[in-house]
C-alpha cells in the first residue's frame, strides 16, 4: 500500500479529498495532512510518503519549492501539483522539477481518482521493470560461475550453518547434500606456462570428477581444489574418492608432462566442517617437501588421528560474540550449552584447557571490541587463565567460564546504554545551544556527532520519546512562551530568536502547538499575572 501526503492550506480542501476519494480501492493510505509546504517537508521526514499531492500556492513554502526539496531528499517520491487556471503557466515549471502530474482546479474526485490510478500503474510498472524476471534470469545465468566459486570459497574459509550453505547452493545450482565431505588440493610443480597448465589441470580434474560423480573442481589461490561429496557412505564412499584422485594424478602426469602433488583431508561429517577439511588438506600438501612422500598425500597417513578433536570453530566464536554483544542472558546460556556440549570424558585435560582458553580469549576480544577492559571488570592484576588451571574439575571450569561471560555481557550492555544516553545528551545540549538557528536540522546534529541519521533517529526516539523535529519544535515553543511572558519583544523578534526565519510561519506553528496566537497568549499571560508583577 502506497503512502500519500496531502498538502493544502485550505482545510475544507484537505478534508474533502480525504472523504470523497476511495483511497483503499486504489491501495493507497493517507499518511499525513499538512497546511503548507514547510510543514509538509518536516512531516515527510517522519511518514516517508510515496506520493505527495500539493497545492501550488501556499504560505511559507509553495508547492514548487516543496517539490524541489522533496526531490533532493527522495528522488523516487511522486509529486502531484494542484493548480488553478490562472497559475497554469507557472505550473509548467513543474516539468523541470520532475513533477509527475498536475491537476487543474476545480477538479472532481473522479478526475483525481483517474490521475492517481494512472500514477499507481506507472509506479507498479517501474517496479516491474526493475524486477523483470527474464532480465534477472539472464543476468543470474551469466553470473552463476562467479556465484558458485564465491560459495565454494566461503565453504573453505568461513564457517556457516549447513542450512545457510544448502540454501545458497540451491540458488546457484550446486548439489552439496551428501553423507560426508572431503577436500583435496592439487598443485603443479613450477614450469613454463604455469597458468595455462594449471587451467589444463583443472579441465582434466573436473572431467574425472564428473565421471565419478564425486563433486566439484575449481581454481582457488593458484591451486585446483577438489571438493568431494560422499553420497555412498562408509568404505565404498572412501573408495570412490581414492580412485578418482589416483586417476587425476596419473592423467596430469600423462597429458601435461609436469609433476603434480595432491594433499587430501579426512572426510568431514558436515558442510560447516569443510573449512577444517581444507585446512587439513593444506597441512597434507606441506608434506610434499618431505623426502620419500608420494604425489598423493593423505593427512591421515602422515599425522595421527584427530577425529573428535575439540575445535572452538568460527561458528561457535560468532555465536558467543553475538550473544555477548547483543544477546539476552537466555541466549548466552544456550550458546554456552552448545559450547560445553562438545567436551566429553574422552578428551584429555590439556585439550579441554586449551578449548576453554580459546573460549575466554573470544570473550576478552568481545569486551575490548566494545570498549571494555577486563581489568575494569575483574580488577587490576587478575589472572583469568591461571585461575582456570587451578580449578579441580571440568564442572568448576565451566562454571567459571559461565560467570566470566555473564559479567562481560552485563558490562557490554551497560556500556552500550551509556553510549546511547551520551549521544542523546550531546544531541540535546547541541540542540539547546543552537535552536535559534533556522537551518538547524537532523543532518547538522548528526554531522556534529559524526553518526548516521538513521541510527541517531532510532536512539533519539527511544530515549526522548519524541522525534528530533518534535523535540526541536517543543524547545522553540517553550522559549517563545517564556519570551512572550517575560519581555516586550515583538512577535517577529521572538520568531527570529527561537529559530524561525519567517514571522508568519512562527505564528502559524505557535497557534497550532499552543492553541492561541502569540498575541492572544501574551494577553492571557498578562491578565493572569498578579497585580504589580514586573517583567
Amino acid at each position: 500500500m502506497y503512502r500519500v501526503l496531502l498538502v493544502d492550506d485550505e482545510q475544507d480542501v484537505r478534508e474533502g479529498l480525504v472523504v470523497e476519494v476511495d483511497w483503499e480501492a486504489m491501495d493507497l493510505r493517507i499518511a499525513g495532512l499538512a497546511e503548507n509546504g514547510r510543514e509538509a517537508l518536516e512531516m515527510a521526514e517522519r511518514v516517508e510518503p510515496d506520493i505527495v499531492i500539493t497545492d501550488i500556492s501556499m504560505p511559507f513554502m509553495d508547492g514548487l519549492e516543496l517539490a524541489r526539496r522533496l526531490r533532493e531528499r527522495n528522488p523516487l517520491v511522486k509529486v502531484v501539483i494542484l493548480t488553478g487556471y490562472d497559475e497554469f503557466d507557472y505550473a509548467r515549471q513543474a516539468v523541470s522539477l520532475s513533477v509527475d502530474e498536475y491537476l487543474l482546479k476545480p477538479f472532481s474526485a473522479k478526475h483525481l481518482t483517474e490521475l492517481l490510478t494512472r500514477l499507481c500503474a506507472q509506479m507498479a510498472a517501474e517496479i516491474a521493470e526493475r524486477e523483470n524476471v527474464q532480465q534477472l534470469r539472464e543476468h543470474y545465468r551469466t553470473s552463476l560461475p562467479l556465484l558458485q566459486a564465491e560459495l565454494i570459497a566461503t565453504l573453505l574459509h568461513r564457517q556457516k550453518s549447513a542450512q545457510y550453505i544448502l540454501s545458497r547452493a540451491s540458488q546457484c545450482g550446486l548439489e552439496l547434500e551428501g553423507e560426508r565431505y572431503g577436500v583435496s588440493i592439487l598443485t603443479l610443480h613450477p614450469s613454463e606456462d604455469a597458468e595455462l597448465k594449471l587451467f589444463a589441470a583443472l579441465n582434466i580434474a573436473a572431467e574425472i570428477w564428473d565421471d565419478h560423480q564425486a563433486g566439484y573442481a575449481f581454481l582457488h589461490q593458484e591451486t585446483v581444489v577438489l571438493l568431494y561429496i560422499d553420497r555412498l557412505g562408509g568404505a565404498e564412499g572412501e573408495k570412490v574418492q581414492q580412485q578418482a584422485l589416483e586417476k587425476v594424478v596419473r592423467s596430469i602426469h600423462h597429458y601435461l608432462r609436469v609433476p603434480a602433488t595432491i594433499g587430501s583431508s579426512r572426510l568431514a561429517d558436515t558442510l560447516p566442517d569443510v573449512k577444517h577439511a581444507y585446512e587439513d588438506a593444506l597441512l597434507a600438501l606441506d608434506y610434499r617437501l618431505v623426502p620419500g612422500t608420494d604425489s598423493l598425500i593423505y593427512i591421515a597417513d602422515v599425522e595421527r588421528q584427530t577425529e573428535g578433536k575439540l575445535r572452538f570453530d568460527e561458528l561457535k566464536q560468532q555465536t558467543l560474540t553475538r550473544c555477548l554483544k547483543a544477546g539476552t542472558q537466555a541466549e548466552l546460556e544456550q550458546g554456552l550449552q552448545i559450547i560445553f556440549r562438545e567436551i566429553t570424558v574422552e578428551h584429555g585435560r590439556s585439550d579441554i584447557q586449551l578449548y576453554l582458553i580459546e573460549v575466554l580469549t573470544t570473550v576478552w576480544k568481545a569486551a575490548q571490541a566494545s570498549g571494555e577492559e577486563m581489568e575494569d571488570i575483574f580488577g587490576a592484576g587478575f589472572q583469568l587463565y591461571t585461575e582456570l588451571f587451578r580449578l579441580p574439575g571440568l564442572s568448576e571450569a565451566q562454571q567459571k567460564v559461565r560467570e566470566v561471560c555473564l559479567l562481560v555481557q552485563e558490562r557490554i550492555s551497560s556500556g552500550r546504554q551509556h553510549v546511547y544516553k551520551d549521544i542523546v545528551e550531546q544531541a540535546l545540549a547541541f540542540t539547546k545551544q543552537h535552536y535559534a538557528d533556522p537551518e538547524l536540522s537532523i543532518q547538522k546534529v548528526c554531522a556534529h556527532l559524526h553518526i548516521s541519521s538513521g541510527y541517531f533517529c532510532s536512539i533519539f526516539k527511544k530515549e526522548v520519546q519524541l522525534t528530533f523535529l518534535q523535540y526541536l519544535m517543543q524547545i522553540r515553543m517553550d522559549e517563545a512562551r517564556e519570551l512572550l511572558r517575560s519581555t516586550e519583544l515583538k512577535s517577529f523578534q521572538i520568531a527570529e530568536r527561537v529559530g524561525f526565519a519567517e514571522p508568519n510561519y512562527f505564528s502559524f506553528c505557535f497557534k497550532k502547538h499552543v492553541g492561541v496566537s502569540p498575541k492572544e497568549y501574551r494577553r492571557q499571560a498578562e491578565a493572569a499575572a498578579p497585580e504589580g508583577t514586573l517583567r
